[in-house]
């Protein structure tokens, strides 16, 4: 019997709904730590998936490997060498020599070491026996990469551990169109409207406005994680927290130029993993710039939101973002966007449908251009539905908090604009 000291994991789960490209991103799965996967192949079809797999943003931590030979392969290589934390056997063969090789493999197999096996035997009695002998996970081929992710990132999700926090993402796609205020909002209906327990994340240190925003002055922040990560755990996590309402809490920014706010790739990767591990919904307002860190939040994040005015600087650094983002993430669902500031007086703007159109994509929404509204708010600490529940603007916040969280299907382009959006991207298709 292999040496295993884990939980046998539940199968697959099966219909997860999928993205429009196919694949099951609207499934929240959590993302693995820093875990060490050795796979052994017999086809090149599931060494891509694996491989894949590997470059899956839940995978991030984890460090991969992949090679061909089947179970054959990986009982010769730990004669010699020890196993890593998961092993992955693609074993096409009968029954008995698929329990065989397990057999071989448990007298090389370290203690602790978790094994998935891919087969094509689709029989319950071949299961049993398989957990029966400490394998975590059976997979039927053909597997797909996100099979292989949900896998191994399921392993270290226990059935009674807390659920992992969703990070959403907002950034402008160019400095002053408004995403900050965006996100605020966003959050704020989060907690107040879904009672969702939430956190806001002000990463612009030097500059940040989520404290004006919310009207809070904050004595400790974001700042005291991330230049002392060795320190960061819930506890003093929740010492950095500032209360909004009952939902909604605040990391702030210190929005002070006593020194320079210069950051490593990973330097927010604690505080993150303490956040959400412990609150159920991260809402990051990610400042406008092009760092190895403001790329990593972005496509570490479960859900993004690009915030776009209307002309064509926008246009192009949406669709770039919007691009990359993609490539970088195929696994999960396209980023959203939205515009913002729409119906300046007298200024030439780029429509709804043509951002759609070099985007390929709707905006989740057009919001108006609204000066004494935006302007109250912003300048009494409030929220757009504080100053104005019924304002169509609030519904519009209302609604971009359900379709992050997961909460409601993609109502999108929602807007003063909406009853000619339609016949407009009509026209220009």
């Amino acid at each position: 019997m292999i040496k295993h000291a884990y939980q046998v994991a539940v199968p697959q789960a099966e219909n997860v709904p999928l993205a429009p490209d196919g694949s099951g991103a609207d499934e929240h799965i959590a993302p693995a730590p820093r875990v060490s996967l050795q796979a052994f192949c017999e086809t090149v079809e599931t060494a891509a998936a694996a491989q894949a797999a590997g470059e899956d943003r839940r995978l991030a931590k984890a460090h991969v490997k992949i090679q061909m030979g089947g179970i054959k392969a990986a009982v010769e290589a730990y004669r010699s060498s020890p196993t890593p934390n998961v092993i992955l056997i693609e074993a096409g063969s009968r029954a008995d020599d698929i329990l065989h090789g397990l057999d071989q493999l448990a007298e090389v197999c370290d203690a602790g070491t978790r094994v998935i096996v891919v087969g094509t035997i689709n029989d319950v009695t071949l299961y049993r026996e398989l957990t029966r002998r400490g394998v975590s996970d059976y997979l039927i081929a053909p597997v797909g990469t996100l099979d292989v992710v949900r896998s191994v990132c399921g392993l270290f999700s226990s059935p009674d551990a807390k659920p992992v926090g969703r990070i959403i993402a907002v950034v402008g796609a160019k400095g002053g169109v408004g995403a900050s205020t965006i996100a605020h909002n966003i959050a704020w209906s989060i907690g107040r409207d879904l009672s969702l327990d939430s956190v806001v994340t002000d990463l612009d240190l030097a500059f940040g406005t989520a404290g004006l925003d919310y009207n809070q002055d904050p004595p400790q922040g974001i700042a005291d994680a991330v230049f002392s990560p060795d320190r960061v755990d819930t506890a003093f996590v929740d010492r950095l927290l500032s209360k909004c309402d009952e939902h909604l809490s605040l990391l702030a920014a210190p929005a002070t130029l006593d020194r320079v706010y210069d950051f490593g790739t990973e330097a927010f990767d604690a505080i993150l993993d303490s956040l959400r591990g412990s609150i159920p919904c991260v809402v990051l307002d990610v400042p406008h710039q092009w760092t190895g860190w403001t790329r990593r939040l972005l496509t570490g994040a479960d859900d993004i939101l690009v915030v776009a005015a209307p002309d064509l600087a926008n246009l192009r650094n949406a669709k770039n973002m919007v691009d990359l983002l993609r490539a970088a993430r195929p696994n999960d669902h396209r980023p959203h966007y939205c515009l913002n500031q729409v119906g300046v007086p007298k200024r030439p703007e780029i429509t709804p449908a043509d951002f759609a159109k070099a985007l390929e994509d709707q905006p989740l929404a057009v919001i108006p251009f609204e000066p004494q509204l935006f302007g109250t708010a912003a300048n009494n600490g409030q929220m757009i539905a504080e100053v104005s529940s019924g304002h169509k603007t609030a519904d519009m916040f209302r609604q971009l908090a359900q379709t992050l969280t997961g909460r409601a299907e993609a109502k999108r382009s929602r807007s003063l604009f909406s009853p000619l959006l339609s016949k407009l991207i009509k026209r220009s298709s």
